[in-house]
């Protein structure tokens, strides 16, 4: 959604890098364009007044002009300004004591409530809740539908009501909650085209009846700044608490993100890219920075890899992850954990730079699914003992899966590069689980390995970046 602002950011600060010294011409001049990048963007143009006003004003400094490395701080200074902009700290959403906690969704029609009503009870519940849906939106043809959908793709259960008053309806759920033993109720609420008395009416009648402990407004990112004069409509009507930016994934210029809690005081608690249930996730405005700036987001991609849990494997298998000895089946379970994780794109883009590298078609997204192909033309014996391919071997392997010798080779290629990472990663790994390892059960099955990212437990960061390079660009 940044892409152009993040690229025109970042040749600014290339052009102030490639001075020695800055003046007070150049901190101007990289003012003014900045102030014209954050326009382009769509962000609100008072925002952009107050943001250049301070920004400049601390650049302008003599500490910042006189050190060593003035252009440095120049950036440090537009990362701390830009997650001020965003919000300063992370604004987690809070449950309190009571149960059932109820927490009220609120927003236009089309903003995508639904959906993030459904992705919110899923992110609860891979917390250990156990969230129930209301179907509130008695308008929109098929709503309730939609909901009952994604909640029994998700294991949730979805209250939905017999009459047509939204008020009694959300009520009801509540109650249902409470007989069955639900400790957080989402309500879904109905929505319009535009802001209008009737939906803010029935949005206040429903707050009154089921007195919400949270209240989280949905906006569309891809409205751009007209995203703040709705959410200013919904704060003097229904107050709420926090909003859930959702289509963040859009091709839109991102400005009434940026523009959002500066205008209405109201902070991002959550932010919505993609359609899978995963795809919902707190909202970090430094991370948010940063990505900006294209310093990559290497604290998510290894917050996210820790969820990623590998099945239970045999006893064999942990031995040989233990000694990097893996085979090819071992292989696939890698590749198969960081598709969990979202795939090459998403591993690659929270990698300084690796935005940019996407955007440029450098990183190949179909390389693992090529892999896979090649790796399933290959008998179970050929799999567990890769060193008997030869010529003749790897000939056939490139006939049934499509593909050629070259191919098949560069295969094995990226496979005995990452048995070389995986010896590098497994001391650091092995120390940790022997810290803990005596409370260990013992049995036929080992312990659970996390193949989120091989051995991330002892990975430097130079290491992930040749895990970009060695599955991102591989040419087959």
């Amino acid at each position: 959604m940044f892409d152009n602002l993040s690229d025109r950011l970042q040749g600014i600060f290339s052009g102030l890098r490639s001075k020695g010294r800055l003046t007070e011409d150049d901190i101007n001049a990289a003012m003014r364009e900045i102030r014209m990048a954050l326009l382009e963007a769509d962000v609100n143009f008072k925002v952009v007044k107050e943001f250049v006003a301070s920004t400049k004003a601390r650049c302008l400094e003599a500490e910042i002009l006189d050190s060593l490395t003035p252009a440095q701080n120049v950036v440090k200074v537009v990362l701390d300004e830009l997650t001020a902009l965003l919000g300063q700290s992370d604004s987690k959403l809070v449950l309190t004591s009571r149960i059932p906690n109820v927490i009220m969704l609120v927003g236009l029609q089309g903003s995508g409530k639904t959906t993030a009503s459904a992705k919110l009870a899923y992110l609860l519940k891979s917390k250990g809740h156990s969230p129930l849906l209301v179907a509130c939106d008695v308008y929109r043809p098929a709503a309730a539908d939609q909901l009952q959908t994604l909640g029994d793709e998700m294991g949730v259960k979805v209250y939905r009501g017999d009459g047509q008053d939204p008020v009694r309806i959300a009520e009801e759920g509540v109650r249902f909650a409470i007989d069955n033993l639900r400790d957080v109720v989402i309500v879904d609420t109905a929505g319009r085209l535009h802001v209008d008395d009737a939906m803010m009416d029935e949005a206040a009648a429903i707050k009154a009846a089921v007195k919400p402990d949270q209240i989280l407004m949905v906006v569309d990112a891809m409205t751009g700044q007209d995203v703040v004069n709705v959410a200013q409509a919904f704060a003097e009507k229904v107050e709420f608490d926090g909003v859930i930016m959702s289509k963040m994934d859009g091709d839109a210029r991102g400005g009434g993100a940026l523009s959002l809690k500066q205008v209405t005081g109201k902070p991002i608690k959550f932010i919505s890219a993609g359609e899978k249930p995963d795809s919902l996730e707190e909202f970090h405005p430094d991370r948010m920075a940063k990505r900006i700036l294209g310093m990559g987001d290497v604290v998510s991609l290894i917050e996210h890899a820790s969820k990623v849990q590998a099945e239970e494997i045999e006893a064999e298998t942990t031995a040989r992850m233990a000694k990097a000895q893996i085979n090819l089946n071992d292989f696939l379970e890698i590749k198969k954990q960081v598709k969990k994780m979202g795939g090459i794109s998403k591993l690659v883009s929270a990698l300084p730079g690796g935005d940019k590298a996407m955007a440029s078609g450098q990183v190949d997204e179909g390389a693992l699914d090529r892999m896979e192909t090649v790796i399933f033309s290959m008998t179970k014996y050929e799999r567990e003992h890769p060193e008997v391919l030869n010529g003749s071997r790897r000939a056939r392997i490139a006939a049934g899966s499509g593909t050629t010798v070259q191919e098949v080779n560069q295969v094995m290629k990226q496979f005995h590069e990452t048995r070389k990472m995986l010896k590098k990663a497994m001391p650091a790994a092995e120390a940790m689980q022997n810290g803990r390892g005596k409370k260990g059960k013992k049995g036929k099955k080992g312990r659970k390995p996390r193949l989120g990212i091989p051995g991330m437990g002892g990975m430097k960061m130079s290491d992930l970046k040749k895990l970009q390079d060695m599955m991102g660009n591989m040419d087959i």
